[in-house]
């Protein structure tokens, strides 16, 4: 099974979360990608980019997003085969953009949000949760999620393993 990473606004593809992620992921077997969105600031280019990549994959995907990566993971698994989306203080209901947050299309949903998050507020991650029957974790951190590390590995580990019992198989 394979993994598909996406990367907040200002962020990269081989951001410290990402390669956190990543190697989780790589140990129980998964294939990781990381997409390269710098330089793209319109969210619908992303979600067109990721879905190019997504369909020549031809294979049901898990996503993973931070923040605006969010948004795009969540976006885009409306139109592929989507076994979960592990989202990291997704950017939903943005001031000016409350009118595309997206409703998602996956079997098993979790959101980590950090309490203290000063650029997306929490209280839209449990509004989209409420909406959309998602796990939420609300964690004693930021946006950034810097000081999370090893709650995000806990519950990164726990989160796959529940898409490998969804899938019914192991990586």
């Amino acid at each position: 099974m394979k993994i598909w990473f996406s990367h907040g606004k200002d962020g990269s593809p081989s951001g410290d979360k990402i390669q956190l992620l990543a190697k989780i992921a790589a140990e129980r077997g998964w294939r990781c990608d990381s997409i390269d969105y710098r330089g793209m600031e319109d969210p619908r280019d992303r979600v067109k980019k990721l879905l190019v990549e997504l369909r020549q994959a031809g294979e049901p995907v898990t996503l993973v997003g931070s923040s605006l990566g969010g948004h795009v993971a969540a976006t885009a698994s409306k139109d592929v085969e989507c076994l979960g989306l592990f989202l990291l203080a997704p950017a939903f209901y943005y001031p000016g953009y409350e009118e595309y947050t997206p409703a998602p299309n996956a079997r098993h949903i979790e959101i980590i949000h950090g309490w203290n998050d000063d650029v997306i507020p929490v209280d839209n991650s449990v509004r989209w949760a409420r909406e959309h029957a998602a796990v939420l974790h609300i964690v004693n951190g930021g946006h950034r999620l810097d000081e999370n590390l090893q709650d995000l590995a806990i519950l990164f580990a726990a989160f796959l393993r529940k898409i490998e019992n969804l899938a019914g198989s192991a990586p």
